[in-house]
């Protein structure tokens, strides 16, 4: 299992290569093979505007990648920011970012992504600052969280008895140490970010038409479902194939860098 999860998500990263290398047409219109089962022609059916299913989940694949990186990376960096400074401080400074960090935990993520996204209105870029307005809280409580311990460590008041300064202190002596963490919490986070994207595209507040996403495919392929069921199963299964490897993959390298782990 461990090797497939691996293997599931290499043929979604080779997927997005060759879809710009083929240069496939995820717009094209053919009429006369509306909500077609899969044919020699069409390896994944068409859906009911004719256009060929493998082509949208390729170039699906990578609006979902590209969000799930870009909100990860932003998220992180300030979730970590603030749990620096609210570890290292202490005080005042924590007890204001945490509370700041309260508020939106008060809330599930979902939802507040959803408020986001209505307010700033549908589209890539919206959907993107919406899911990065929520997603950086996990980073926040769990950099604290380890800062708050690893504050106290003889290396980092020796570092900080010879002078060291705060930056240097964070980003040399308490930072590193908290990378194999924030890797593991990284991997959890590209599958809830695209879990998130598909929702909201699915309730029409994310990717656009006639621009390709998963969720938008699901929302069209579930009013087809008696009579394509092909449209629904194919996408549904790509989807659950990419948020299973990444999970996994997330758990095998927890695992992996667990230093609690006996030899």
């Amino acid at each position: 299992m461990k090797y497939t999860s691996y293997l599931i998500l290499a043929f979604w990263l080779i997927a997005v290569l060759l879809g710009n290398v083929l240069q496939l047409n995820p717009n094209a219109i053919d009429l006369e093979v509306i909500l077609q089962a899969p044919t020699a022609q069409h390896w994944f059916g068409a859906d009911d505007l004719g256009r060929d299913i493998l082509a949208r989940v390729l170039s699906g694949v990578e609006v979902s990648f590209l969000v799930a990186l870009i909100v990860t990376g932003v998220t992180m960096t300030i979730g970590v920011f603030v749990g620096l400074l609210a570890g290292f401080y202490g005080g005042r400074v924590d007890a204001v970012l945490m509370q700041i960090t309260d508020i939106f935990l008060a809330f599930p993520g979902i939802l507040l992504a959803i408020a986001f996204a209505a307010v700033l209105g549908p589209g890539l870029g919206n959907l993107i600052v919406a899911l990065c307005l929520t997603g950086w809280v996990s980073y926040a409580r769990l950099t604290r969280g380890q800062t708050l311990s690893l504050r106290h460590r003889q290396h980092v008041q020796a570092a900080e008895s010879l002078g060291a300064g705060v930056p240097r202190l964070l980003f040399r002596h308490i930072l590193p140490l908290l990378a194999s963490i924030l890797v593991v919490e990284a991997t959890y986070s590209l599958a809830s970010v695209m879990i998130a994207e598909a929702s909201l595209s699915f309730l029409g507040l994310g990717i656009q038409a006639p621009d390709a996403s998963w969720g938008a495919m699901l929302r069209d392929a579930v009013r087809y479902m008696l009579i394509a069921p092909h449209y629904v199963l194919i996408v549904g299964g790509c989807l659950m194939s990419l948020i299973l490897a990444i999970n996994l993959g997330g758990d095998y390298l927890r695992d992996a860098l667990d230093v609690r782990k006996p030899d």
